[in-house]
């Protein structure tokens, strides 16, 4: 799968990541640049983006100011997704995981000499979605670098990945923005400060998941799921509230919020409280729950509605009911300020 369309012509790093970018221009300059990248941190905070500026300065020809320059032949196709020498690997369709046959097209590519004499490069995200035999088949690529090509991994949980693929990348950790740079950042996207704060509250303090909630004027059923949420903790709802403010979403976002809630509830506890017998079934859950995650990443694929009504059914009878801790208000988003 090559590059999205509609890509601007010039492709940046975000402006949390400037001390990244010029460590990776530094190296490119010096002829230092690791044939192999594993960019990690946390989700939506920007690390595909700060790989496909790097894709698209490897492959453009008259690179201005550190960053390709949006105008020559290499960057028009790269901008399009017609770029010979580039490929973007992601899960197809609606499938979680990235494919064997991906990954042999990968190796196939490799091998090639570049249709403009300039270098080749594979971007793979989220690269912990490959499965064991994707996985395997990547190694031959890792471990007999081609000429003049790079592969750059983009994970949000690198121990998802084999350890002889980890071992065989340079681990980058890009920055992760402060508050306030993404609110600045956000302001450009929403227009407006108040709903910059507020979707980003609403996305757990991760400014692209903002950025996306705005472009997909989801905000709205997610502060509704928030305001559920919230009252079956404090006991003063069933579940019937919630489930139908989570009717049609999707799954892995829903997952997440579970995750975002409960997470912000145990971050709300003091010693004692931590200690009870109600916090451990948090943790219970929690545990549960990215178990769930996994499984999806790895390709399971489960009736949504009913995986949903048991654990929906598991929170509001291991965690309703107010006693977990007296600002419940934790848990639209304030743990995460």
């Amino acid at each position: 799968m090559t590059v999205q369309p509609a890509i601007p012509g010039v492709s940046a790093p975000l402006p949390w990541q400037a001390t990244d970018w010029s460590r990776l221009n530094q190296q490119l300059a010096e002829e230092q640049l690791p044939h192999a990248l594993l960019l990690t941190g946390p989700q939506y905070t920007g690390k595909t983006r700060l790989a496909l500026a790097l894709a698209r300065l490897l492959l453009c020809s008259a690179p201005a100011g550190g960053l390709n320059c949006g105008t020559c032949h290499a960057c028009e196709l790269s901008a399009s997704g017609n770029h010979g020498d580039f490929r973007l690997l992601e899960p197809e369709g609606k499938s979680r995981i990235i494919k064997i046959d991906q990954i042999r097209q990968v190796v196939e590519f490799t091998g090639k000499t570049a249709s403009f004499g300039l270098r080749k490069v594979v971007v793979i995200a989220p690269a912990e979605n490959m499965n064991i035999s994707a996985a395997n088949a990547l190694l031959k690529v890792l471990e007999e670098p081609a000429p003049n090509t790079y592969l750059i991994l983009v994970s949000h949980r690198p121990h998802g990945l084999p350890a002889t693929i980890r071992s065989r990348c340079q681990l980058l950790r890009p920055s992760v923005p402060s508050a306030g740079q993404s609110l600045d950042w956000l302001d450009r996207v929403c227009g407006s400060r108040l709903e910059s704060e507020r979707l980003l509250e609403l996305a757990g303090e991760r400014p692209l998941l903002a950025a996306q909630l705005h472009a997909e004027s989801a905000g709205e059923q997610l502060l509704l799921a928030r305001v559920a949420l919230e009252r079956v903790f404090a006991g003063e709802s069933g579940v019937a509230a919630l489930s139908a403010a989570l009717a049609g979403a999707d799954l892995g976002r829903t997952l997440g919020q579970l995750v975002d809630a409960i997470q912000g509830l145990l971050r709300s506890l003091d010693g004692p409280a931590l200690a009870s017998a109600r916090a451990r079934a948090g943790f219970q859950l929690l545990d549960e729950i990215m178990a769930i995650q996994r499984a999806l990443n790895a390709g399971s694929n489960p009736n949504p509605q009913l995986l949903l009504d048991a654990l929906l059914a598991k929170v509001q009878r291991k965690l309703g009911g107010g006693r977990l801790g007296d600002n419940i208000a934790v848990v639209t988003g304030g743990a995460h300020r």
